[in-house]
């Protein structure tokens, strides 16, 4: 599991990138823009994504407080994924972060 220290605390691109460093980090926040989303049902967005590597991927955005795992207690259990508050505030990064791989896209199909 991927920590911060205190060096990393100093710099704000450094402590983004820690944070969104995970493989899968940001396409997982993706998935969960638009409401609460079931491990099992964020699991088969992804194609090669394996059931240990999406658990690593969640708790390393849950312990950076960018998502929030809730369980119900109920048979079988329920648990949904979210994103916090702060997880949310990365709506406008995703937006831009689309619209420059779009252009990027157009730009690669015409070389």
């Amino acid at each position: 599991m991927i920590k911060l220290n205190d060096a990393d605390l100093t710099c704000p691109f450094t402590t983004a990138q820690k944070v969104l460093s995970g493989k899968w980090s940001l396409m997982i926040i993706f998935h969960l823009k638009d409401g609460p989303v079931r491990f099992n049902e964020l699991l088969r967005k992804f194609d090669g994504l394996t059931h240990s590597s999406m658990t690593k991927q969640l708790r390393q955005l849950e312990n950076f407080q960018i998502i929030h795992r809730e369980v119900y207690n109920q048979v079988p259990p329920r648990v949904e994924y979210s994103l916090t508050d702060l997880g949310e505030k990365l709506y406008p990064t995703l937006d831009m972060l689309t619209e420059w791989g779009n252009e990027y896209i157009q730009n690669c199909k015409g070389l």
